[in-house]
């Protein structure tokens, strides 16, 4: 018995060698996340097949009077003889890894070759075989569910149970059942289960070294993702290539990092940045591939990178395209000096690179229409005061010019003056409060000559000229409150403005002594056009879009309204004029 251990020693320990081989070719590495298909089962099939094969031609052959025979390839065996052997080994394992199909044919070729093996004896072979397979596949199938392989405790249990069913085939069919039993029990049972361990620990040793690796090259292109983002997202400059190429090479292994548009180099960092300078024109025939193709190349020497300067340092690299809008707007190239650094996974990483950076440039290009569009509507709704604004004075002007004319004169004049200033406005999305104040006190001058001492405007104004917010923000509010706050009245109406700067914010309240808005209409305000005797609520509408457009909706109109007055007030983040 001791000497049967031993032998089968050596034939587990032979197999579990060409295990670890099996586990290190990449081919096979790539075949374990897909077991579930259908391809992949028909190549695990062929793959264990071979080491149950290789597992009957090694066997130990015993004779009818248990005398042990050790030969390198076992090929045939007298009608009365028997194997001890890792078959069941290598059935099991194909079981737990390919589950019950793989387990059921994988056991059914080594049962009919174990027979043909005998010259056709020990029929017996085919039946049990196949129970193994089968059951230790419905085992692996059950963990494949779970995307995860059986533990170590449940893979020594199946080996056991699964020799278990076969010396149980043995001593119930074979000739020499009982004899061959007490022989091979011991040996078989021990060194079988144990390799079924030992072969399913090679293997999820892999998935788990592979499981940490993903996670810290994940983490590490998430903080790559992170720190490039704000380069790539402000598009395909010298400067933001240059400073996302540092970033790239500092947080992988490459050792030269190159970017481009589709003209020109951007920017270079490692070896070769004397020649592949930023300015110039690409050089390398495989950026100019990538370029017109749209598509990754992978250069494994100097002459697939096509470099025409002599004595370039870059034996190795990798092109990706930067595709925005289905457009090559660039490429990033990641070079090694050692070509045998270029591997699979260098591949693979750059292609996920490509969709990361691809994805940054296409937001930022469509942060940047955003804004456009934005600030296209934000201008259109301040040219939308100056119509407003234009016939109340032209109103103004034309009554004036009945009963003085010298006075219409000048008031034309600084109609005209207060338009070509109103242009920058119109241009700009913020003033600052001097000009504004200016816009407000030429619409006074212009309603106040028309009715004179009806009202009575105060400024209190705490706050520094140079702070900026948004043209006619003032200007509407005072309007509104002339328009709409008094009614008929004819004396005693104030409108106070209120200027003031605290923590960060510009607090503007506009307040009036007038009769009040509706209950009805106060919550429309400033949301929706209403539909009133005494206006629409356009402007104010208009100026809250404005406002909410710039600021967010912090900065939306705050009216407050009784029957003693009504005041609005603003709320906007305090910025300077630079100039």
């Amino acid at each position: 018995m001791i000497t049967l251990f031993l032998l089968l020693m050596q034939r587990v320990g032979t197999i579990l060698i060409l295990a670890f081989l099996l586990v290190n070719v990449p081919f096979f590495r790539k075949l374990l996340p897909k077991r579930e298909q259908i391809s992949a089962k028909l190549i695990l099939i062929v793959i264990f097949a071979f080491f149950a094969l290789l597992s009957n031609f090694t066997g130990v052959e015993i004779t009818k009077n248990n005398n042990l025979v050790s030969t390198t390839f076992l090929t045939g065996l007298l009608p009365s003889d028997s194997i001890a052997n890792t078959r069941t080994l290598v059935i099991t394992v194909s079981g737990l890894v390919g589950g019950p199909i793989v387990g059921s044919v994988v056991g059914l070729i080594a049962g009919v070759h174990r027979v043909i093996q005998g010259n056709g004896s020990d029929i017996f072979y085919i039946a049990s075989s196949i129970i193994i397979g089968w059951i230790s596949g419905m085992i692996g199938r059950y963990y494949a569910k779970r995307r995860s392989y059986p533990s170590a405790s449940v893979t020594a249990l199946t080996g056991l149970g699964m020799e278990f069913i076969q010396m149980m085939f043995i001593l119930l069919f074979s000739y020499t059942g009982f004899q061959l039993v007490r022989l091979i029990f011991f040996p078989m049972m021990i060194l079988n289960s144990f390799g079924t361990w030992v072969f399913m620990s090679i293997i999820t040793a892999y998935i788990h070294q592979e499981d940490q690796l993903k996670a810290v090259q994940t983490h590490d292109i998430l903080e790559l993702a992170n720190k490039t983002l704000p380069y790539f997202s402000s598009g395909l400059t010298e400067t933001s290539a240059q400073k996302a190429a540092t970033v790239i090479q500092h947080y992988t292994n490459f050792d030269a990092i190159g970017i481009t548009d589709s003209r020109n180099v951007l920017a270079h960092v490692g070896p070769g940045s004397d020649h592949h300078v930023p300015q110039r024109h690409v050089v390398t025939d495989l950026s100019k591939r990538v370029l017109a193709s749209g598509h990754m190349e992978v250069a494994h020497s100097k002459e697939m990178i096509g470099c025409p300067v002599p004595g370039c340092p870059l034996a190795a690299a990798i092109v990706i395209p930067l595709v925005v809008d289905k457009k090559v707007a660039g490429t990033l190239k990641m070079y090694f000096t050692d070509s045998s650094k270029l591997t699979f996974v260098e591949e693979q990483l750059a292609t996920g690179l490509a969709s990361i950076f691809s994805s940054q440039l296409a937001l930022g290009m469509a942060e940047e229409q955003s804004k456009l569009v934005r600030d296209a509507e934000i201008k259109s709704l301040q040219a939308q005061v100056n119509p407003h604004f234009f016939f109340n004075a032209i109103n103004t002007i034309s009554a004036l010019m009945r009963t003085d004319t010298r006075k219409a004169h000048d008031l034309l004049l600084q109609l005209s003056t207060y338009f070509r200033t109103n242009l920058q406005g119109v241009r700009e999305t913020e003033i600052t409060l001097k000009q504004e104040e200016m816009h407000v006190q030429a619409y006074l001058s212009l309603e106040q000559t028309r009715f004179p001492n009806k009202y009575d405007v105060q400024f209190l104004i705490h706050s520094r000229d140079s702070v900026l917010l948004p043209p006619f923000t003032i200007q509407v509010l005072v309007e509104n409150a002339i328009r709409h706050a008094f009614a008929g009245r004819k004396l005693g109406n104030r409108v106070t403005v209120s200027v003031s700067e605290s923590d960060h914010l510009l607090h503007i309240i506009v307040s009036d002594n007038g009769l009040g808005i509706p209950t009805e209409l106060l919550p429309k305000l400033g949301h929706e056009v209403v539909n009133s005797e005494h206006g629409s609520g356009t402007a104010l509408e208009n100026l809250n879009r404005r406002l909410i457009g710039l600021y967010g909706v912090s900065a939306a109109l705050q009216i407050n309204s009784s029957s003693g007055g009504t005041s609005v007030g603003i709320l906007i983040p305090r910025k300077l004029d630079k100039a």
